[in-house]
């Protein structure tokens, strides 16, 4: 299993908090390494009751409902992403000299001598579509590699597992880096920065700080946006090792040092000799699923992310041809009378939205939900011009009604006041009858779904649904 940094685990007192994704795991298998092991948990539910007591089946201590006193004798807390540092059981570590540490951290300091290292990628938008080309090319490169950290293999799984990889494709929220202090990846990428989970990072400030730490100790590159400054700011703040370097990625022409796009093809000027009159041909623009701009953003960040691992340039072409993204992230669904019906139920925020709203030029609208406190008309304003018409769901959608009202008064709006089963159904139809030959109507909500269903998933499969309806009727 490979040997532990922090060395002997045995008869040390854990606190593990949260009984969620990352910490039932945790608490499994820091039990397993010979520590007493205590699970605090917010919540009292019948699922939390269940997972309790199949924890402490093992042996493992579950206190639910109290997730803020520390238990006493505690020497480490182990947590969930998802706990806000400013939570009672933070402070009260605090206080008694106790340190945190995330899932990410917890697996960091687990890996064996010969650990494979990590690639890692975080950003607001684009991290699990930009880590899963990575591990494409990789796998087109012949290593042996996984999709892991938010996404795919569980990291713990990854480290800690039978299988032996050579290089680990991983993807970190701003949660996760926030506490993960002894991280240092190979190689890694912040895609972009847009206000987002500041109720949890308490600003904005903070927000960038965490997404900024991905850089700390990185061996060979540190790969950001040109497009996006604070991404760059990031990087000269990043505390790296003796030779690492900065390699930006473009939709335009890229210098020394960059990847970019030059006539419809991926370039690299990054990870060529003589990088200043020299570029190498990785793949076509046409070889990128979806090929719109800011997916092509995010194959060149995986593309510098392989290549600073010295993978060769044909293996960033087939791994982006063998790609296929994942359900609802701009997939389109049908045509239908001449009108393409493309679902971005993933473009839970703003930033997201306008990625995708970029991506067609003649646009009718399906957005609104839960706004987490976003402001939209920046959205608008820029979006403008691209909508046809636009249909309002969900329970702030009069938050983007205003913003249309004063960034594009001319755009017919449709404002649907329900939020029963029948309603998406009920917007696709009102998309329809404003939509021409041409048209793309464009699920891109920019808001959360939580208020009308379980996640994006059922509100992406409720449009496809509606679309497929509406195709049979045609």
């Amino acid at each position: 299993m490979g040997s532990q940094e922090v060395t002997d685990w045995q008869g040390k007192h854990v606190t593990v908090a949260g009984l969620g994704v990352s910490g039932i795991p945790a608490a499994k298998v820091l039990h397993g390494l010979g520590a007493v092991v205590t699970v605090v948990n917010d919540g009292d539910d019948e699922r939390s009751r269940a997972q309790a007591a199949e924890l402490e089946a093992l042996g493992i201590t579950v206190r639910l409902g109290d997730g803020a006193t520390l238990p006493e004798g505690t020497e480490l807390i182990v947590t969930a992403p998802g706990w806000k540092p400013d939570k009672p059981l933070f402070a009260a570590a605090a206080a008694a000299d106790v340190p945190v540490w995330g899932d990410v951290e917890l697996a960091w300091r687990l890996r064996g001598p010969d650990a494979a290292p990590w690639l890692a990628v975080t950003g607001t938008n684009g991290k699990t579509t930009t880590v899963q080309m990575l591990a494409s090319i990789l796998k087109a490169a012949g290593l042996r590699t996984a999709a892991v950290g938010n996404i795919g293999v569980s990291l713990l799984d990854a480290v800690l597992g039978e299988e032996r990889y050579d290089v680990l494709a991983v993807e970190l929220s701003s949660y996760q880096l926030h506490w993960a202090p002894s991280l240092r990846a190979h190689s890694a990428a912040v895609l972009n920065l847009a206000p987002d989970h500041l109720d949890w990072h308490g600003s904005m400030e903070a927000y960038a700080a965490d997404k900024g730490r991905i850089y700390e100790g990185n061996r060979v590159a540190c790969v950001y946006n040109l497009a996006d400054k604070a991404t760059e700011d990031l990087v000269r703040e990043a505390d790296v090792e003796e030779g690492c370097r900065a390699v930006g990625f473009t939709l335009g022409t890229p210098g020394p040092s960059q990847l970019g796009v030059v006539e419809g093809i991926l370039v690299d000027r990054a990870f060529v000799e003589n990088r200043q009159k020299n570029a190498q041909e990785l793949a076509e623009v046409s070889d990128v699923n979806p090929p719109a701009p800011h997916n092509i953003a995010n194959a060149l960040a995986a593309a510098a992310l392989a290549r600073a691992f010295g993978v060769p340039a044909a293996a960033v072409r087939d791994g982006l041809r063998a790609f296929t993204p994942d359900a609802h992230r701009i997939a389109r669904v049908a045509d239908v009378d001449g009108v393409a019906y493309v679902d971005d139920s993933k473009a839970t925020n703003t930033h997201a939205a306008e990625a995708s709203l970029a991506a067609y030029e003649s646009i009718v609208w399906i957005a609104g939900g839960l706004a987490k406190g976003a402001a939209f008309d920046e959205l608008v304003a820029k979006s403008a011009k691209r909508l046809r018409g636009v249909v309002l769901i969900g329970a702030d959608r009069a938050l983007i009604r205003e913003a249309l009202v004063r960034h594009a008064p001319e755009v017919p709006v449709v404002d649907l006041d329900r939020t029963d089963t029948g309603a998406m159904l009920a917007a696709v139809r009102e998309a329809r009858g404003l939509a021409r030959e041409g048209d793309t109507v464009l699920l891109a909500p920019a808001c959360a779904s939580m208020d009308m269903f379980a996640n994006y998933n059922k509100r992406g499969d409720a449009f496809a649904e509606a679309v497929r309806e509406l195709g049979a009727s045609a």
